[in-house]
């Protein structure tokens, strides 16, 4: 799914608008889904992540994650959630920081990548696996993505477009059915992809956001998809370094696989 942050005036739905009240709000990040995620500039600033009806985007699998995440690591407090004919919407607290992605982090990447590669080993570290209730495993999201080809319901257009658009689907997810074995099971965020870290203007990591599918599995269904993201975002000779930071080596069997399975996503 592309996100970005909005280069045009986004004019907030009905509901965000009644819970911003007479505050300043303004959006700071939107998907191709129609999702946007606003700011509000109460006394005490307070985001709220809103999806339009159909939108096929499940907000209270986040919330659920969020609640019991927040006992062990640093993510946005969950203060709301509410619906209406429009869409849905969770409202949450604000953390320090902002995404890893801002104009003056990407002049900045020999600085930032780094607090990247450490934040994600920061949250892997955190997070019990015993005590996790969700599983993101390989077996799981394969599974999905049959299901949604048998269906009928899998976004050719988006298959097409991706890093592995090249391959015929169903030769991909027979490759995809070749799974190597775990390297270290961890409750990874998910999308760990560059912008869902904020940082703070000293540089310093201060909280993941948008772990609405966050899950036991291996690290390095993560970690492809994290040096992928700072390709992106930063320039493919910055890999490396976010693997350095992380302190792991590269693992090209691994990266080659969990990155087919991502664009097999979601």
């Amino acid at each position: 799914m592309i996100s970005r942050i909005p280069d045009e005036e986004v004019t907030p739905p009905a509901a965000v608008a009644a819970l911003a009240g007479r505050h300043q709000v303004r959006a700071v990040w939107t998907n191709a889904m129609g999702g946007t995620t606003f700011e509000v500039a109460a006394p005490e600033a307070f985001f709220v992540k809103w999806t339009p009806m159909g939108s096929g985007i499940d907000l209270g699998r986040e919330v659920v994650r969020l609640r019991w995440a927040v006992a062990y690591t640093t993510v946005p407090v969950v203060l709301d959630t509410g619906a209406d004919e429009e869409g849905s919407w969770m409202v949450s607290a604000a953390l320090p920081g902002v995404t890893a992605v801002t104009d003056r982090w990407r002049r900045e990447p020999a600085r930032v990548v780094p607090v990247l590669g450490e934040s994600l080993r920061a949250l892997h570290d955190a997070l019990p696996v015993a005590e996790c209730p969700f599983s993101w495993s390989a077996e799981e999201r394969l599974e999905d993505a049959r299901r949604r080809v048998s269906e009928g319901a899998f976004d050719l257009a988006y298959w097409t477009s991706s890093r592995h658009g090249h391959l015929d689907l169903y030769r991909a997810l027979a490759m995809a059915a070749d799974i190597p074995p775990p390297d270290r099971t961890v409750v990874c965020h998910g999308d760990a992809c560059s912008p869902n870290t904020l940082v703070t203007d000293d540089g310093r990591w201060s909280g993941h956001v948008d772990l609405g599918s966050l899950g036991t599995a291996d690290r390095w269904a993560d970690l492809a998809v994290a040096a992928w993201s700072v390709g992106w975002n930063f320039g493919p000779e910055w890999e490396g370094l976010l693997l350095e930071s992380y302190g792991i080596e590269a693992d090209p069997d691994r990266i080659g696989y969990y990155r087919l399975l991502w664009d097999l996503g979601p």
